[in-house]
Order: structure tokens, then C-alpha cells, then sequence
């Protein structure tokens, strides 16, 4: 038999498994066994009356860091149940630029405890982190970090380093290189430190290749500058260039998979933070705009067809292959919709190349309208023996294949201008502009043509 490919899934599925079987103390030693990752992922799988039931069995210890791993609904509604001192005890410990992620979920009074619970020195470090937006590098910062002078020789800064008992903050891979102002200079990676001459000093050995991240970069800006340069960690700094502290790649990878799951949700009109198990009522209410913007368009869509009703009545087979105008401009637009709001997601699309990206697009539209309308052409020809009709919608599907490329182009960018989100808006309104057109072009040219 090959290995199972699949052990963390294993482990969840054996403990589901036995709190089924009602065995709470195994399923408790089950559960704190698991990482704090897969300890929210068990929780979301779970609907919410079985939800509070679980969370009481985690041990305290790591109910911060489990915390920090579900999505926004679930972590709320835990939130809402757990007293301000169990709070302030899972608070305890974190980090600082996760101690400021979850900070941001807590209602006002327990916020205030949450910081006068905090030394001096973590309250000003978490200040720090909670002044710049949500979605920015300042957000990000883990001021947890190692930093030395130019001036000092590594065998110095080798016995500084011993004095870390418990070991180096996490995903250290270099020492950020200060002056006595606290300006960042440089950095020194400790692969540099273990290789070189004890007897040289850090300003010898430091690199100054590795730019720092300003605080106020776009948190998408960031994931960017870390898969660009494959980094594991970066310093960051303020407006006069000082060092606030750093961002790993753990807390990147975060941002990835998050614009991941808003671009994939957002297909469907969805936050990439519902909650899978979310009451009836609130999943309704949060659906209902989207359905609602859906059934506009729909009837938009009807009242062209409405238009053209007495010749859809004198050629009955007009009926019968006006889905397939309106899919066939669906599909292509989507393609060409999906890849720009990619392009606008990566940085890689804007004002100053859409044209090459369009003409682009209609060459490639152009040429599969010539194929693909000569393709439903011969179908319908065969199908109702009317050439007339295999005409007409050939024409109409070349017409709607270059609309929905036109308009899946460019939508990302207006939408984008307007401060609306491609990812939620941009498939309900192509969907309408093809339906539309595709319907006004197959049905306007059987109105002129065969009546």
C-alpha cells in the first residue's frame, strides 16, 4: 500500500470521528495535539452549536494563536461568547502584528483592557501598529526583531546572540544593521555571520541590497516585493526612515491565500470571510443584494427578448439557440475578464498598457468568432435546414464574442476607477452586457432578415 498523502486531514477526520463517538476527554487530547491552523479549520467545519462545545476544550495556551486562523464571522462569534478576561489571557503573548489583527475584531471596552494589560514597551509597539490602515505594511509589522550597530565586530555580535536563551524571534534569517538614531542602514544575514572573520566588523560583512518596506506600502504591495525577491523577511520603516520592525513570510503567505479566497468568492458575489456555517438569516440578507442586482440585469435581459416577441413566435427556432449566443459571449468575456482583474490584482494592468492588452484580446476574438461562427453555422444549418438562420447566428455570436472581449477588457479598469471591486461586480454586469447584445444582435438580424 503507497502512504497516505493526506495525514493532516487524517488526523481531522479521526477527530471528528470520535466527537461523534462522545469521547470528550480523547477528543480534547486530539484536539490540543493539532496545530492552531487546524484547530480553526476543525472549528469551521463544525456548525455553530457544536462550535462552542469544541472551543471550551482548547487548551487556553493556544487559544490566541487559533484565534488568529479563523476567518472574521467565526472569530466574531467567539468572540461575542468568551468573558474580557479569557480574552485578555488568549491575548497574552502574541505577537505584535498579531496581537494588532485581532485587536481589530474587539469591541471598544475590551480593547482598552487589552492595552492597559500590556507593559509599557508592547503598548507603544501595538500603538504603533494599529496607526496605519488595516491593509498596509504598518499593519503587518512584528517588532520582535534582532539589530545591531555597523560599528561592532561579529564576535560581538555573536555573544549578544547567545544571550537569547529561548532562541531567535521567529523566521530570523538576518539582523537588521542600525545607526544610534535607529535608521535603518542594511542587514546582515546570519549564513554571513557564521562564515566570516569574528575579527571583522558588521559595516564589512552587512549587504545594503535588500530595500526596506515603508510602512504606508499597500499590503498587496508587499506580497509582491516578497515573491519578487523570494524573501523570507524584510525590515520596515517610517516616513524618516527608522526602523519600526519587520514582516515574515508567514504573515505574507496570509495576504496570498486571503486575495485568493476574495477572488474566488467573489464570483459568486460572496466575502471571502463568510462563514460556511453562518446563520440562516444573515447568509439571506448578505446574498439578497447580489441576487437582487442579478434579477435587474435578468429583466433587463427579458425586456430585449420581449422586444423581438413577434418573431420569435413566426421562427421557433430562434428560441431554441439564443442560449447558445448568449453563453458563447458569457465564456469568452469571462476569459478575458478573469485575466484583467489578475492583471490589476498583480499590478501588472493599468491605464498605460490597456491598449495593448486590448487589441490583443480582440485579435484573439476575432479569430475564434471565424471558427466558433462557422462551427454553430454548419450546426444550425443541419439542424433546421435553414440557411438563412445559420447565417444570422453565426453573424450575431462573431458580434457578441467581440463585445464581451471589449467589455471584459475593459470593465476591470472602469470598476477599479470607481472604487468598486472587479472581482464581486465585474460578472454580473458582463453577464448583462452579453445577454443583452447577444440577444439584440441574433434577434435584431432575424427581425430584418427573415420577416
Amino acid at each position: 500500500m503507497e502512504p497516505d498523502s493526506r495525514p493532516e486531514i487524517n488526523r481531522i477526520e479521526a477527530l471528528h470521528a470520535v466527537l461523534e463517538s462522545g469521547s470528550v476527554k480523547k477528543a480534547q487530547r486530539m484536539l490540543n495535539a493539532l496545530h492552531p491552523a487546524e484547530i480553526a479549520h476543525v472549528i469551521e467545519s463544525l456548525p455553530p452549536p457544536q462550535r462552542q462545545i469544541i472551543w471550551e476544550l482548547v487548551d487556553p495556551n493556544i487559544e490566541g494563536e487559533a484565534l488568529l486562523y479563523l476567518h472574521d464571522d467565526v472569530r466574531d462569534d467567539i468572540l461575542s461568547r468568551m468573558s474580557s478576561d479569557r480574552i485578555l489571557a488568549a491575548a497574552e503573548g502574541l505577537d505584535s502584528d498579531d496581537l494588532a489583527a485581532l485587536i481589530r475584531d474587539l469591541p471598544s471596552t475590551i480593547t482598552w483592557e487589552v492595552l492597559n494589560s500590556l507593559d509599557q514597551q508592547r503598548r507603544d509597539r501595538l500603538e504603533s501598529t494599529l496607526a496605519y490602515p488595516e491593509d498596509s505594511a504598518g499593519a503587518l509589522v512584528n517588532s520582535d526583531t534582532v539589530s545591531v550597530r555597523p560599528e561592532v565586530t561579529l564576535d560581538v555580535v555573536m555573544r549578544f546572540l547567545r544571550r537569547y536563551k529561548d532562541g531567535l524571534p521567529n523566521l530570523t534569517d538576518n539582523l537588521i544593521v542600525v545607526n544610534r538614531a535607529g535608521n535603518y542602514l542594511g542587514v546582515i544575514y546570519l549564513s554571513d555571520l557564521l562564515t566570516n572573520d569574528l575579527d571583522d566588523s558588521v559595516a564589512e560583512v552587512m549587504t545594503l541590497d535588500v530595500q526596506p518596506i515603508l510602512a504606508t506600502l499597500s499590503a498587496r504591495e508587499v506580497a509582491k516585493r516578497f515573491e519578487a525577491h523570494d524573501l523570507v523577511s524584510a525590515p520596515v520603516i517610517d516616513e524618516n526612515g527608522q526602523v519600526l520592525g519587520r514582516i515574515t513570510v508567514d504573515d505574507v503567505m496570509d495576504l496570498i491565500r486571503e486575495e485568493a479566497e476574495h477572488q474566488f468568492m467573489g464570483q459568486a458575489g460572496l466575502s471571502e470571510t463568510a462563514d460556511m456555517f453562518a446563520p440562516v438569516l444573515l447568509s439571506a440578507r448578505r446574498r439578497a443584494l447580489w441576487l437582487g442586482v442579478n434579477l435587474l440585469t435578468a429583466f433587463l435581459a427579458a425586456w430585449v427578448i420581449g422586444r423581438f416577441e413577434a418573431t420569435i413566435q413566426q421562427v421557433v427556432a430562434l428560441a431554441v439557440l439564443m442560449p447558445v449566443v448568449a453563453s458563447m459571449g458569457g465564456i469568452a468575456g469571462t476569459q478575458t475578464l478573469t485575466l484583467a482583474i489578475r492583471g490589476i490584482a498583480l499590478g501588472q494592468l493599468s491605464v498605460k498598457n490597456i491598449r495593448w492588452l486590448l487589441g490583443k484580446e480582440m485579435a484573439v476574438a476575432v479569430l475564434n468568432s471565424l471558427v466558433w461562427s462557422l462551427v454553430v453555422g454548419v450546426i444550425a444549418l443541419l439542424w433546421f435546414g435553414n440557411r438563412d438562420i445559420a447565417y444570422i447566428i453565426a453573424t450575431a455570436i462573431a458580434i457578441n464574442l467581440l463585445a464581451a472581449t471589449f467589455t471584459g477588457a475593459l470593465l476591470p479598469l472602469l470598476l477599479n476607477r470607481l472604487g468598486i471591486d472587479p472581482a464581486l461586480a465585474g460578472g454580473v454586469i458582463l453577464t448583462t452586457v452579453t445577454d443583452v447584445v447577444g440577444f439584440m444582435a441574433f434577434l435584431g438580424l432575424a427581425t430584418v432578415f427573415l420577416l
